[in-house]
């Protein structure tokens, strides 16, 4: 897995203070910014949390380049719908190669590894050979209908990998840029840094959290797991593991 944050809008914790002083005070636009350093920025940003007040929080936005994440964790990251997501497409590009995540539990026992290896092989060999197939079959009608060779190679092959990506595993690796608003940030950390998440995601999100921390530590004070900060909101389904999580988040903002 590999998490870069490749752009986020500037100066972030002053653009949230600034809507937040908008909401509070009879302050003017030629004005907003006066006074707001970035000291009293962060302190402005500290009360509204204590506030529970997060909407100014959304005016500020983190865009994340990630890559060798599963297609499993795709399908989780995606219900987080206040966000934008750009994914590389299965149905344009062709994975005869194609990469795969194998998950720690299978990785520890080698005769577990060795079967879900050769269950990967597979996929990739039916993979092609489906892929050939229906190129063959497609590059022959695109003649018949008087395509040139090379036009017709290449349309073939497009419409051939748009049906043999149904016999790719959701272990196969997938690569996307991914847009959140500090908002939106927050309550996929809430949820998805739990140590109830799935353990792809959440190393996702552990590494998601520290690189926004260094920009914007004082939007991202309380981020991670409720049971981090307050009260478990797991309920009966909780891990039971508080004081461990205070202290691992505690020691990941040091």
């Amino acid at each position: 897995m590999k998490v870069e944050l490749i752009a986020y809008t500037p100066n972030p914790e002053k653009v949230v203070a600034a809507a937040a002083k908008l909401c509070y005070s009879n302050a003017h636009i030629d004005t907003l910014l006066d006074g707001l350093t970035e000291e009293k920025s962060k302190e402005f940003v500290k009360m509204l949390s204590s506030l529970g007040h997060e909407s100014p929080t959304e005016h500020v936005s983190f865009t994340f380049a990630i890559e060798g994440v599963s297609r499993a964790l795709l399908a989780q990251i995606t219900r987080h719908r206040i966000a934008s997501y750009s994914v590389q497409s299965q149905r344009y590009v062709n994975l005869k190669q194609f990469e795969y995540v194998t998950p720690p539990e299978v990785a520890k026992d080698p005769e577990t590894l060795a079967e879900f290896n050769k269950s990967m092989d597979i996929a990739a060999e039916n993979y092609l050979k489906v892929t050939e197939v229906l190129k063959a079959a497609h590059k022959e009608k695109m003649l018949d209908e008087g395509m040139d060779e090379k036009s017709a190679n290449k349309a073939a092959e497009k419409q051939a990998i748009e049906d043999a990506r149904f016999i790719l595993p959701n272990a196969c690796t997938t690569k996307m840029i991914v847009t959140m608003n500090a908002r939106s940030l927050n309550n996929f950390f809430t949820h998805r840094c739990c140590e109830r998440a799935q353990w792809e995601i959440r190393e996702l999100a552990d590494q998601m959290l520290k690189l926004v921390w260094e920009v914007a530590p004082a939007l991202f004070q309380k981020a991670g797991p409720s049971c981090a900060y307050g009260a478990c909101k797991e309920g009966k389904m909780s891990c039971g593991k508080a004081a461990q999580m205070k202290e691992k988040y505690a020691e990941m903002k040091k």
